[in-house]
């Protein structure tokens, strides 16, 4: 008979990261991946310890967090979901750990917690599964401050893993059901991570920043590229670790353009060309009429070692090689 994991609150959650493990059996040990569900989300284990936990809610969207790494280090900020820690600046409450949201759409901002920004409300899970790789399927609306809707979406989050690294795939096709829909161009968005402030370029020792085609650190920031590498020391004394993202070629826009700042932020953004390009006469937004839809398609490549020692370029071609199609 299978062990009740014991609850834990969210903030215990945040307190206990580093020492925490999932008190599963024999037999569902013998499964990689194990999802626990609850009235806050879902809790993601593989080989019986916590890997993350996807937060139906925080701030104003779905996160996941924490995302725990190979060598059991945190890999994303955990403020403002705890207070901030010493390697950690307590800066831009939005940025939550792992996300999807976007700083412009119908003029409405669902990026920052400002007045009057958007919400990105649950609907419900379609689908939880774990096993040999996890899936976790939920729709969602994307809710005015006055309470409309403006648009919604279907994600879907796969984990694999292979060793010590593994992969999270986020798919997701949003849709103008409401109404018509435009992503406006602007650099606030859309879809990434707050890398461990141990980890940022900013820090000492420093990260790296690096992309498809060697731009590395700053220089990376509003480029266009299939991938980009963020790696460093996910704590003062670990070990080096990293996290890719990689855009798939059938995703909207290929190959996205970055939003990846050496404090940290990392983002795949298909719709900021005017600030990325420093042109005001550039217009990177994108109108859809009602029904119509758009499909990102990312992974999240969380590893050990730098982006050589990770094989990234290689992990990337196994990535491209995959058939992706719109979620419905």
């Amino acid at each position: 008979m299978l062990h009740k994991i014991k609850s834990m609150s969210y903030w215990a959650l945040g307190l206990g990261l580093m020492a925490t493990w999932m008190v599963l059996s024999p037999a569902v040990q013998s499964a990689e991946f194990v999802l626990q569900q609850d009235d806050k989300g879902i809790t993601v284990s593989r080989n019986g310890k916590l890997l993350t936990r996807y937060l139906v809610f925080s701030g104003a969207k779905p996160i996941l967090w924490p995302l725990i790494g190979p060598h059991g280090e945190e890999m994303t900020r955990g403020y403002p979901m705890r207070e901030a820690i010493d390697t950690e600046r307590s800066d831009h409450v939005h940025h939550r750990s792992f996300w999807f949201t976007h700083g412009n759409v119908n003029g409405i901002d669902f990026w920052s917690e400002n007045k009057d920004h958007g919400k990105i409300i649950h609907r419900k899970f379609e689908q939880v599964q774990g096993g040999d790789q996890a899936v976790i399927v939920s729709r969602n609306d994307w809710m005015s401050a006055d309470g409309k809707k403006v648009c919604e979406d279907v994600r879907r989050l796969t984990f694999g893993g292979q060793g010590s690294s593994y992969w999270i795939d986020f798919d997701t096709t949003v849709t103008a059901s409401a109404g018509p829909v435009k992503f406006g161009d602007t650099k606030e968005g859309s879809f990434g991570v707050r890398v461990a402030g141990a980890m940022k370029v900013d820090s000492k020792p420093a990260g790296h920043v690096i992309n498809t085609h060697g731009d590395k650190d700053k220089a990376a920031w509003g480029k266009a590229a299939p991938w980009v590498d963020y790696y460093g020391l996910a704590t003062p004394k670990g070990k080096v670790v990293g996290i890719t993202i990689m855009n798939h070629p059938s995703s909207f826009r290929y190959p996205t353009y970055w939003h990846v700042r050496t404090y940290g932020l990392f983002t795949a953004n298909p719709f900021g060309l005017h600030h990325f390009k420093g042109d005001k006469s550039i217009d990177g937004s994108h109108q859809m009429k009602k029904g119509e839809t758009m499909t990102l398609h990312y992974r999240v490549l969380v590893h050990p070692g730098d982006t050589q020692q990770a094989g990234v370029a290689g992990q990337f071609k196994k990535y491209q090689a995959l058939k992706k199609t719109p979620l419905k």
